[in-house]
């Protein structure tokens, strides 16, 4: 089964008041490129979170970004051990020394020590067992529609393929026609010279070969979309070749025809995976 390149996937996660999404995008690309956006201090996951691109993807350019939405505001503390030794040394500063001036709250709550403020933190790696959940059902949505998109495209190619095979009989039946003619207006040893030059049974052959060898690739597992491009590209030359052997005007509209589902071939290919 092929797959797409192009495709998105997301998931929430939460973790106590914790909440966030992870969002998977791909592309075309000749390669596997991996793009990842995380909040500061979780670059540490990076290579874990490639790890599990690696397992679904082999080629296309991917984003992946998560982003918390939603954490515990800032929590205010106050130390009371702290202000009760402030108090203990104001009280005993007052008995020691003649001292009016009295601390207000104001006063208290500025000391250092007294008022405390707690950030609410998450660290990577109590986070990562959360995280991991999210990125894989990301990259699950993602490979669906890749997979939905792979469909369409072998849908695609197959028609093109039939419509080949459709202007490859043509053109046998042409080729077999010219002979004919040939054999009635050339002399023995004319009408042998031009069948030899004019022998495109080889390349028909090895059309309808590729052409197989393309149906191979649509039903097989795992990547295909550079062996697709391969083929198209043999069928071109096969092609190429029959147009310069054959010169007939039957025979070029199909050739012509032949290499225009061939390049439709090449373009489907540049977006399977």
């Amino acid at each position: 089964m092929i797959k797409g390149m192009t495709g998105f996937g997301s998931a929430q996660f939460s973790a106590g008041k914790i909440k966030g999404t992870v969002e998977i995008k791909s592309f075309n690309h000749r390669y596997l490129d991996v793009t990842f956006y995380s909040p500061a201090g979780f670059s540490s996951i990076e290579n874990k979170v490639r790890e599990l691109v690696d397992k679904q993807v082999n080629r296309g350019k991917l984003t992946v970004s998560f982003r918390i939405t939603h954490k515990p505001s800032a929590e205010v503390v106050l130390n009371r051990d702290v202000l009760r030794q402030y108090l203990k040394h104001a009280r005993a500063l007052k008995k020691d020394f003649p001292i009016k001036d009295e601390l207000s709250i104001s006063d208290l709550t500025q000391l250092p020590g007294v008022i405390e403020i707690k950030e609410s933190s998450w660290e990577p790696e109590h986070a990562w067992p959360t995280l991991e959940q999210a990125f894989i059902r990301s990259l699950n949505g993602l490979t669906q529609m890749r997979i939905r998109e792979g469909k369409s495209l072998s849908a695609d190619i197959r028609r093109q393929a039939a419509d080949m095979q459709s202007q490859i009989k043509l053109i046998e039946k042409r080729d077999k026609a010219i002979l004919v003619v040939q054999r009635k207006q050339l002399t023995e040893e004319e009408y042998v010279s031009f069948q030899k030059s004019n022998d495109v049974n080889e390349e028909l052959a090895r059309l309808s070969h590729f052409i197989e060898e393309l149906k191979g690739s649509l039903n097989g597992k795992g990547p295909s979309g550079k062996n697709i491009d391969f083929i198209a590209q043999e069928m071109q030359r096969e092609a190429n070749t029959i147009g310069s052997k054959l010169q007939d005007k039957i025979v070029t509209t199909a050739v012509i025809a032949l290499k225009s589902k061939i390049e439709k071939i090449r373009e489907q290919a540049q977006n399977i995976e």
